[in-house]
């Protein structure tokens, strides 16, 4: 009997995992705020006597070395990672027992990093899990191009043959429990339909399974958009260790403190939703929406080690944003505010604000022939499926180094649906730019009537 549990990171697009028997279990790839799975452990009664990381991580700050202190577990990492603490090293075959009947089997699968390794587990000998990290994904593998970018090309093929050996050794009822796939950026592609998968499933439809090497290291190569700016501080952090997370609240910040936080030039960022942050906030902050890619977004754009002041409408939204940020090695927000935005501003002063708008309202402002910039914020991956002609194009991701090349005019900003537009609106609003926020999925930029450009059909 064996049991396997999901924990859903959701804001990093990734999963965890807790897999056990009635006595003991272990943990596959843990978060760095670890409170969730021991509270799982707790309610199926199990003892932790395994952590195991599939790859040293370039994409979150892991809870694994913690967890392995608190529960006494050991803590299997690759044998090829090089990392400064103790730790169990695994090897390819290598394997360890779980609880009666269960073992945990290393196979070695290279190819989102040298070293990756994923995990079976049999159940008296007959694989019933198969925990993939970074390698055979759900209709994708893993980036072959995080570690450095002369490996890139061999790892990519790495990762070919690593899903092969996978599909042969394993039988096609067999579930793939991949750690990235559900909006990380680890992926090499969008994610195909469904949470779940097996190797059968994957067997018919995975591009590294159904192309030969060639075509699959081809396709892959062409497909890979930017790395997220903080990925490089991740892998570094892993490999020294990463420190218990500190999730005790930041200090309060009134409005002075906040004003002079901005005066310093530290990120003061405001959580609160776009359509609010659009109405009302303080002159020079930034939203970034706390039910949003947070943890992504924030660390993608913000100088690294840059202080930020967090504002929120209530505690628990700033508790929240915290545990978030932590795991991408934000560890302390300078201070935070919470409660009426009114009371973030100094006496005589006001909160300041922008428009929103749909595509049907930019629409009618062209045939107006009212002179607008349109500003396209999403990655090149997207607008090479279309953008709205005449459009200026910088990734979100880009925007603060370039806003100086963002023509004179009023700017009306957008992306795929919103989000990131608030986020792109905000940085020119406190640049002291004239923007209206295009809040609208971008498939109703056609149905406005807006002439699109496709790039294979330009010029």
């Amino acid at each position: 009997m064996f049991f396997v549990d999901t924990l859903e990171i959701e804001g990093l697009g990734n999963r965890s995992y807790l897999a056990g028997g009635p006595g003991s279990a272990l943990v596959v790839d843990p978060p760095r705020d670890i409170e969730q799975v021991i509270a799982a452990a707790a309610r199926r009664g199990v003892r932790i006597a395994l952590v195991g990381e599939t790859h040293l991580h370039n994409d979150y700050v892991t809870g694994g070395l913690e967890l392995a202190r608190v529960t006494g577990a050991r803590y299997l990492v690759p044998t090829g990672a090089s990392v400064a603490f103790a730790r169990t090293p695994v090897a390819d075959g290598d394997t360890f027992p779980v609880d009666e009947h269960l073992v945990l089997r290393a196979i070695a699968t290279p190819g989102h990093t040298p070293h990756h390794t994923s995990y079976v587990l049999e159940a008296d000998g007959r694989a019933v899990a198969a925990f993939t990290g970074g390698s055979l994904l759900i209709g994708a593998v893993g980036r072959p191009d995080l570690v450095e970018p002369r490996l890139t090309e061999r790892l990519a093929r790495a990762q070919h043959a690593s899903a092969h050996r996978l599909a042969e050794e394993l039988d096609d009822e067999v579930p793939v429990l991949p750690t990235h796939g559900f909006g990380s950026f680890c992926s090499s592609s969008s994610q195909a339909e469904g949470n779940v998968t097996t190797i059968g499933q994957e067997r018919g439809t995975n591009h590294a399974l159904t192309r030969d090497v060639d075509t699959f290291v081809a396709e892959m190569l062409a497909g890979l958009d930017d790395v997220p700016a903080y990925y490089a501080h991740m892998g570094p952090a892993n490999a020294a260790g990463p420190a218990p997370v500190d999730l005790t609240p930041p200090v309060p910040a009134d409005a002075r403190e906040i004003a002079d936080r901005l005066a310093a030039g530290e990120w003061v960022v405001d959580l609160r939703g776009r359509v609010a942050f659009a109405q009302g906030h303080v002159a020079g902050s930034f939203n970034f929406e706390g039910e949003g890619q947070l943890a992504t977004y924030l660390a993608w754009l913000i100088p690294w080690g840059k202080p930020v002041t967090l504002l929120a409408g209530t505690p628990g939204e700033i508790t929240s944003a915290q545990r978030e940020l932590a795991r991408v090695g934000i560890d302390r927000p300078a201070a935070a505010a919470t409660g009426d935005p009114a009371g973030w501003v100094r006496t005589g002063e006001e909160l300041v604000s922008f428009p929103r708008a749909r595509f049907a309202d930019l629409a009618e402002v062209r045939e107006r022939g009212e002179r607008v910039v349109v500003l396209d914020v999403r990655r090149a991956a997207e607008r090479a499926e279309g953008y709205v002609n005449g459009s200026v194009h910088i990734p979100i991701h880009q925007l603060p180094g370039r806003i100086g090349e963002v023509p004179d005019g009023a700017v009306w900003v957008h992306c795929a649906g919103g989000m990131r537009a608030a986020i792109a609106a905000s940085l020119l609003d406190a640049a002291g730019r004239d923007v209206v926020a295009v809040d609208d999925g971008f498939t109703a930029a056609t149905a406005a009537g807006l002439t699109l450009t496709w790039p294979d059909h330009a010029g």
